[in-house]
């Protein structure tokens, strides 16, 4: 068991990262260990909903124990049609201390999981990385999974590169325009770019028997309505990063009252992707000769959408808790 450690303060190495914060590229400039909040609303103590074991990646991230995830609370992009909108805009979650969160990665490990999965963890780099070296030095043992949007400065990246082993990265857009209005971040699609050609570079690919050991899965949500954004993505990542990472094309859109209105004043469609987009997209893939990477099939309803308000988020089989934010300790 870990021992105790004292929190991140503005003295110790988390805390000079959070100082005048440019952990991501709103570089708020923040004094969060002085109590302000930037953007992603987040303070200095790694705040996180839920962990599990995840059944739903894809399938070299899922392997047969499952991805060990861990899903943060606060967010640097803050789509609008975002999924786990209770935790990326809301904040739901618990803060943690640093040992906290060590010993909640050292728990995933204990109950068999193939990988630690970090789900938006940039807003809390410094803690993360603080967590994952005591961990280590306690027998962790499993490769790490970033799971990003892709909204990262080429300093996260560089201190990132020595404990992630994988990057689950979005590319959501190439339009600054639809950035804008999805995200408020016109400068998405460059700092995207750069991002994922820098990881590619990081982690090639390389499989240890089914499961990948190292590499990128870069992946795309199709957007009804705008599959010219998707064609732009496709053409993209065929160009750049067809051969030095896998596509994972996603169609599981779902319209809710709460997302639809954009931050640019348009409306997304009040419906999900139609078959017939669905089979536009496909012929794309197979018209830009792609093959390496995963098709995530349209969606019946809207029930595999997670709430974090419930201890079981996920629909059955989907995934396992074993920690969420309601608890009063960790494992």
């Amino acid at each position: 068991m870990a021992k105790d450690a004292p929190p991140p303060t503005a003295d110790n190495a988390s805390g000079i990262l959070y100082r005048s914060c440019s952990l991501c590229p709103r570089a708020c400039g923040v004094d969060r260990p002085a109590g302000d909040r930037g953007f992603c609303g987040q303070g200095i103590s790694p705040r996180v909903a839920w962990a599990g074991l995840h059944f739903g990646e894809e399938p070299p991230i899922t392997g047969t124990g499952g991805s060990g995830a861990v899903f943060f609370s606060g967010c640097n992009v803050r789509c609008c049609f975002c999924q786990n909108r209770q935790i990326s805009h809301g904040g739901l979650g618990t803060d943690l201390r640093p040992v906290d969160l060590t010993r909640l990665l050292l728990a995933l490990q204990e109950a068999g999981v193939e990988n630690l999965n970090l789900v938006t963890g940039t807003p809390h780099l410094p803690a993360v990385l603080e967590a994952l070296a005591a961990a280590r030095l306690l027998g962790l043992a499993l490769p790490v999974v970033w799971n990003t949007s892709s909204y990262e400065t080429t300093k996260s990246l560089d201190l990132l590169d020595p404990e992630v082993d994988v990057y689950l990265a979005d590319l959501k857009t190439l339009d600054a325009e639809l950035a804008n209005d999805l995200c408020g971040a016109p400068d998405y699609p460059d700092i995207a770019r750069r991002a994922l050609a820098a990881m590619a570079e990081q982690k090639p690919l390389r499989f240890q028997k089914d499961e990948l050991a190292s590499g990128v899965i870069v992946r795309h949500l199709v957007l009804p309505g705008r599959l010219e954004s998707t064609r732009r993505c496709l053409e993209w990542y065929r160009e750049n990063l067809g051969s030095d990472a896998l596509l994972s094309l996603m169609f599981q859109y779902t319209p809710a009252p709460e997302i639809r209105e954009t931050r640019g004043g348009s409306v997304l469609p009040t419906r999900g992707v139609s078959r017939a987009e669905q089979d536009k997209v496909l012929n794309w893939v197979a018209e830009l000769d792609i093959e390496n990477g995963f098709i995530q099939d349209l969606p019946d309803d809207a029930s595999w959408l997670p709430d974090f308000s419930r201890v079981d988020p996920f629909p059955p089989g989907q995934a396992r808790t074993l920690w969420h934010w309601k608890a009063v300790s960790t494992p």
